[in-house]
């Protein structure tokens, strides 16, 4: 017989199933957020529950590791999750599938733009878990494509989100066609407005409320900068090669982010290792003293294993992966700058994050300074030196003579001067192949060489004007407002032409927010 410790392990003061445990183990996370900590107890007991939690708290993972727990192998919808939006019902739906990974837990985003064909021969098959919006689950309804009879629990996500959305009525009609007994309700929105907490009354069943108390945020008199890049790795690089960076902490979300960063820059040449909660009593002094014995340049950290290190002289903070909520924020960066010392921070960001980074600056009420990452010329001007030292130290050592017939070949046709640049240039850089880097769905929204052509869903009926778009993009994605170009202003949508390598950040910035009071949409138009 197997022994309930066995079956059980602990995720905090938690305790999960092991299948359970171990999918979260292979995500990398090693201790509940807050919202977690408070809202999975009362779940597991089957009260309802209300959350009130800003997006980037772990609130997904506060129902999802619920909802898992409890589902059950059969092939029909025991979960139901209402989202805003079909972006925010991929994201759930990833997540949940990674959390049910061990467990087969089948899960189905159903949104609009997708075939709904595709999806009710998904629902046929059979899920246990229903992610949708609220527009697409109606169709499903109506169509009886769905069987929402053997729903047992209903969750309503970033609800304040679908109000604001004109979903309340939508929300209502899909709730009533859930069974009510025998059914829990979760509520979670980052803000409690009348018609939520009236919702609240109507369908819930004394819930219990949960919030997330916010600390008052001090921030150290430290630099902050932050960069934007899909390449997060080589931009890392990039930083660490042209800046003078003594004493370096580099925070990742996972224990598995901080292994697979740290083997990245073993691999490239830079004295780096990882702390984390898998590391022994003995593992974890021996790297905390080479790091403060100054034979260690980086250090690869998660939050839970940084906290309580006290650490003099660290000259850097990096923030690889953008920490899930501003008081995380304010205890990484904290580790630099002290006793009076200059210090600083650097924070990389995808271009879909740049709105989370928004919401740091206006928790700490501070600005982070948009950094430019430096290019090859920077850092060759820095490194000439070091170059010109490890050239003459391996002409020196007299032991490369199996590449002299490589460099005579090349000679017959290459002047030996380029072959030496160009081998230098390889070894500094990496050998790159010629790409288009034009990505094809932007190129093809129809508008100019270099621009990307947006649409938004706000026009002249609106009393919207080009004044206000270019007030609005500027403000809000952090970009001069003269390089944005053609806008054309219909009835009631309009066009906006931006630079391609503002595009992704303009519409992670302005997609659900508002001009002029009214919430908007954007989008890449689709091509002429």
């Amino acid at each position: 017989m197997v022994t309930k410790e066995k079956e059980q392990g602990f995720f905090g003061s938690l305790a999960l199933s092991h299948k359970v445990m171990a999918a979260i183990q292979a995500m990398g996370f090693e201790e509940p957020s807050p919202i977690q900590a408070k809202t999975i107890p009362p779940i597991m007991e089957g009260k309802d529950v209300i959350g009130q939690a800003q997006t980037g708290t772990g609130k997904t993972a506060a129902f999802g590791i619920p909802i898992v727990e409890r589902v059950q192998d059969l092939r029909q919808v025991q979960a139901l999750i209402m989202t805003p939006t079909r972006e925010l019902a991929l994201q759930v739906s990833e997540e949940i599938a990674k959390i049910g990974l061990y467990k087969k837990v089948k899960t189905l985003p159903v949104y609009g733009g997708q075939s709904i064909d595709r999806q009710i021969r998904a629902l046929h098959f059979g899920v246990q878990v229903v992610i949708g919006t609220p527009g697409r689950l109606l169709d499903h309804i109506r169509r009886k494509t769905i069987k929402l009879d053997t729903v047992k629990m209903l969750i309503l996500d970033e609800a304040d989100e679908m109000l604001d959305m004109g979903f309340i009525d939508d929300i209502e009609t899909i709730m009533q066609n859930i069974p009510r007994e025998g059914r829990q309700t979760l509520l979670f929105s980052a803000t409690m407005p009348n018609q939520i907490r009236s919702l609240a009354d109507r369908y819930m069943n004394t819930p219990v409320f949960v919030t997330v108390s916010k600390e008052q945020l001090t921030v150290p008199q430290i630099d902050q900068y932050y960069y934007e890049t899909r390449e997060k790795l080589d931009g890392l690089c990039r930083i660490l090669d042209a800046g003078d960076m003594e004493r370096t902490i580099i925070f990742c979300r996972t224990k598995k982010g901080a292994d697979e960063l740290t083997a990245s820059l073993g691999a490239r040449g830079y004295m780096a290792e990882a702390l984390h909660g898998d590391l022994s009593q003995m593992q974890r002094d021996r790297v905390m003293k080479k790091f403060r014995d100054s034979k260690l340049e980086i250090l690869v950290a998660t939050d839970v294993a940084a906290r309580g290190l006290d650490i003099d002289h660290v000259t850097h903070v990096v923030n690889y992966d953008i920490p899930q909520d501003p008081e995380s924020y304010v205890h990484r960066i904290g580790r630099t700058g002290r006793a009076g010392r200059k210090g600083t921070a650097v924070t990389f960001i995808h271009p879909r994050e740049f709105r989370q980074l928004k919401q740091i600056e206006r928790e700490i009420r501070q600005r982070i300074i948009r950094g430019q990452l430096p290019s090859a010329a920077d850092i060759l001007e820095r490194q000439r030196e070091v170059i010109k030292r490890r050239v003459l130290k391996t002409l020196e050592q007299d032991a490369f003579a199996d590449y002299h017939a490589i460099v005579a070949d090349l000679s017959v046709d290459y002047d030996p001067l380029d072959i030496a640049a160009a081998a230098l240039k390889m070894f500094q850089e990496g050998y790159k192949e010629d790409s288009e880097a034009e990505n094809q769905s932007q190129s093809n929204s129809g508008a100019e060489k270099g621009m990307v052509r947006l649409f938004v869903n706000v026009g002249r009926d609106n009393n919207i004007r080009p004044e206000d778009i270019v007030r609005s993009f500027a403000g809000e994605a952090d970009i001069p407002g003269n390089v944005i170009g053609l806008i054309k202003i219909q009835s009631n949508f309009s066009f906006v032409e931006v630079p391609e390598e503002f595009a992704e950040r303009v519409i992670s910035a302005m997609h659900g927010n508002r001009i002029k009071g009214m919430r908007i949409n954007v989008e890449v138009a689709k091509g002429r």
